[in-house]
């Protein structure tokens, strides 16, 4: 099996433009939609939205690798590091140190892509791991790194990148293509395009002994950010993971040769996925704050403790819709508290019910739900 790396063209990259521009022009015009929509919140809900899609792609770029983290302590550990409110939860280093990564991409979006970068990224996506050698710095291993399935005794090897020797000298060519092709570079490439070619280009060099595929996906957040010229946050881990089993599938297409066409029409419409999932996130975050300003002194302490945890669901709410048992064990009140404050929220706009009696459930009246 020849891998892209081995073949002569590599790593001279080609693609077919016209395939990709409809994406791009899409793209462009979803970014001035998303910038636009943003500058309609006040300082507090912007901050609101940065925590809310840090903390989102950050325990989705884990899971995406198996690796499962508490929400709300990933979160915690994104406002302390932004120096916002912190509420005392006690992350672990798995949390803390993908939040630590997240907050660092957000910040220095518009410096150039490092080593150094890289390596803190490393040590932050690997921190508390007590299993790897190499932490901080590029793979030493002699053994193939390769990406593999099946049976010990028949394993099906889906990739293999180069051998850890020659990692350096990869990786400062792919630092120097990356920093050239940003924008105002001396070789511009579209965001979307630049995006997809980045993360195939880095995840094909395989550099570190693990965290690939975080830092990889981190890697085509921050060429999306440079080409806005604005830290955009994408939800694009969130897209992939709508879509894993054909990221992976598409990953394996495009290890086989240097021609990505293919690879960058597929990427190009994650892209667009994860920037109308963005889009929602703010749209929602406008939602909620033209709500509770409407109902403000309108609704009881119960009430709005239901609809914030009903908000804390995001658009798509409550898996079902919102129950009255639901509502009885968020506000801790009696059967017939909660109709009548249900009942209440619907006369008011901020719920709307479907079914009858005790099939009846409750949705925010937004376009989602």
């Amino acid at each position: 099996m020849e891998w892209n790396w081995q073949r002569p063209d590599w790593p001279a990259f080609q693609w077919d433009s016209s395939r990709i521009a409809p994406a791009e022009e899409q793209f462009l015009l979803g970014a001035g939609v998303v910038i636009g929509s943003v500058k309609h919140l006040g300082q507090d809900e912007r901050q609101a939205l940065v925590v809310e899609l840090m903390s989102t792609e950050a325990v989705t770029t884990s899971r995406i690798e198996g690796e499962i983290l508490n929400r709300d302590n990933v979160q915690s550990s994104i406002q302390k590091e932004l120096g916002l409110a912190v509420d005392g939860r006690r992350a672990t280093a798995a949390e803390s140190g993908i939040a630590a990564m997240m907050v660092d991409l957000y910040r220095s979006f518009a410096e150039p892509l490092t080593e150094a970068r890289l390596f803190a990224w490393h040590r932050m996506v690997t921190s508390g791991r007590t299993d790897l050698a190499d932490v901080g710095q590029y793979r030493t291993g002699t053994r193939p790194m390769q990406v593999v399935s099946g049976r010990i005794g028949a394993p099906r090897v889906h990739f293999e990148a180069p051998p850890a020797a020659s990692v350096p000298a990869e990786m400062r060519r792919f630092l120097a293509w990356f920093n050239r092709t940003t924008t105002g570079g001396s070789a511009p490439v579209p965001a979307v395009t630049r995006a997809g070619v980045a993360h195939l280009y880095f995840e094909s060099i395989h550099p570190f002994e693990d965290g690939n595929g975080r830092i990889g996906r981190a890697i085509a957040e921050k060429a999306i950010a440079q080409s806005a010229g604005q830290p955009i946050l994408l939800a694009l881990a969130t897209a992939i993971l709508t879509r894993q089993k054909s990221y992976y599938e598409a990953l394996e297409r495009a290890n086989k040769r240097n021609e990505l066409t293919e690879w960058l029409a597929w990427f190009g419409d994650v892209a667009l996925q994860a920037q109308g999932q963005s889009t929602l996130q703010v749209e929602f975050l406008i939602h909620k704050t033209k709500l509770l300003d409407r109902l403000r002194g309108q609704i009881n302490e119960r009430q709005q403790k239901a609809i914030l945890r009903v908000f804390k669901e995001g658009p798509e709410g409550f898996v079902g819709g919102l129950s009255a048992g639901n509502y009885s064990r968020i506000t801790g009140v009696s059967p017939a508290t909660t109709t009548r404050d249900l009942a209440d929220l619907v006369k008011k706009g901020a719920l709307m019910r479907s079914g009858e009696r005790k099939r009846a459930r409750y949705w925010l009246d937004f376009p989602m739900a």
